[in-house]
């Protein structure tokens, strides 16, 4: 009978990019008994990095158990998933190495398959990659060596980085034209509407006294006009950040959803069950997901420890919802957000974060 284990794996980095570990473990799916556990410094890396360490390591700890094992691969990281799974690219070339790396392991295992779990089910090897990041390597078994990422040199141990936190306002921008009829406008860039001018300015009242220190915007005009009435009235500039800009709908630019249906039902519906589906000529949510991560990840690098006013559309706050959740993308279908909503998460270097509010219009009267 072919015995099956469970690998836990993940990754962390205080400062993304800075001081990064991994932490892995093995267990036996029928008992649950803990077979294994890795844990060590990759230097300065960052999350991503860090967590497809912690997948490398937690594979070859099950390689040197039972070769021909069934694996299950649990991770919180929905990208390091989709990814694994080829569901998603890998761009990122330090990921890219690693996950070859990665599928070279998994196939000398029997079979490899790859789950998403909630942050607060991989607490196991969460501990295990601050252990690393602490300066507390782990290797409790008799497989190979640590995984090492660049050649990196393990950073010494030192006391724990204090905890630095950054409150994100997401604010969706003001209505246009096309916001009654609810019509597709992902990079239709339109300007605001006398009501989304109307919208942008009650914004920018209620945002006085709320001790924004930044704006960051979507390039695309509604949101740059939009984040122009808050600037103005806290006497900020404007940092443009491309891939906040809004899903590209492509064939479906202009459409309202019935119309879309009515233009390429087969194409509608699989767009709507499917992450990785895009509308024809147009973007999936998933490209729309990896491009908004590298924004989060910016913003939180440039302006770590601030209150940062983020204007973009619907699907970036979605999926910056979903991250603060860590939750999966698909909740961007069951999220419903007003034009000129207001939603908050704040994000610690610790690894944790924390969604404070949602889809608040009350500024709007």
């Amino acid at each position: 009978m072919t015995r099956r284990l469970v690998v836990e794996a993940d990754g962390g980095s205080r400062g993304n990019p800075g001081p990064a570990g991994y932490g892995a473990l093995v267990r036996d799916a029928d008992t649950g008994a803990l077979l294994a556990e890795r844990a060590a410094s990759v230097g300065r890396a960052t999350n991503n990095v860090a967590e497809y360490g912690g997948l490398v390591a937690g594979l070859e700890a099950a390689l040197s158990i039972d070769p021909e094992a069934s694996v299950e691969v649990r991770m919180d990281s929905k990208l390091v998933v989709e990814q694994m799974s080829g569901r998603w690219q890998i761009k990122h070339p330090d990921m890219r190495a690693l996950a070859v790396r990665a599928r070279a392991i998994a196939q000398q295992l029997g079979q490899v398959r790859y789950t998403w779990i909630p942050r607060a089910q991989n607490s196991a090897a969460d501990a295990l990659a601050n252990s690393a990041m602490d300066g507390k390597p782990v290797h409790r078994d008799a497989g190979p060596a640590p995984v090492e990422i660049e050649e990196a040199a393990p950073e010494p141990a030192t006391e724990p980085a204090p905890v630095v936190s950054t409150r994100t306002l997401l604010l969706r921008h003001g209505r246009t034209a096309h916001t009654p009829e609810r019509r597709f406008s992902g990079s239709s860039d339109l300007d605001l509407s006398d009501l989304g001018r109307a919208d942008a300015a009650a914004a920018a009242r209620a945002l006085v006294g709320r001790g924004i220190e930044v704006i960051v915007s979507s390039p695309l005009k509604r949101c740059r006009q939009t984040a122009g009435e808050v600037a103005e009235a806290l006497d900020l500039s404007i940092e443009v950040d491309r891939d906040l800009r809004e899903l590209d709908f492509g064939a479906w630019e202009g459409m309202s959803a019935a119309e879309a249906v009515a233009a390429n039902p087969l194409a509608f519906r699989r767009w709507r069950s499917a992450l990785d589906v895009r509308p024809p000529g147009g973007e999936s949510i998933a490209d729309v997901s990896q491009r908004v991560a590298a924004a989060r990840a910016r913003i939180l690098e440039r302006h770590a420890g601030r209150t940062v006013l983020v204007v973009t559309h619907v699907t970036p706050i979605k999926l910056m919802l979903a991250a603060g959740l860590g939750v999966g993308d698909e909740i961007v279908h069951r999220v419903f957000l007003e034009a000129a909503s207001l939603s908050e998460v704040v994000w610690s270097t610790d690894g944790t974060s924390s969604v404070r509010l949602v889809n608040d219009t009350s500024h709007l009267g």
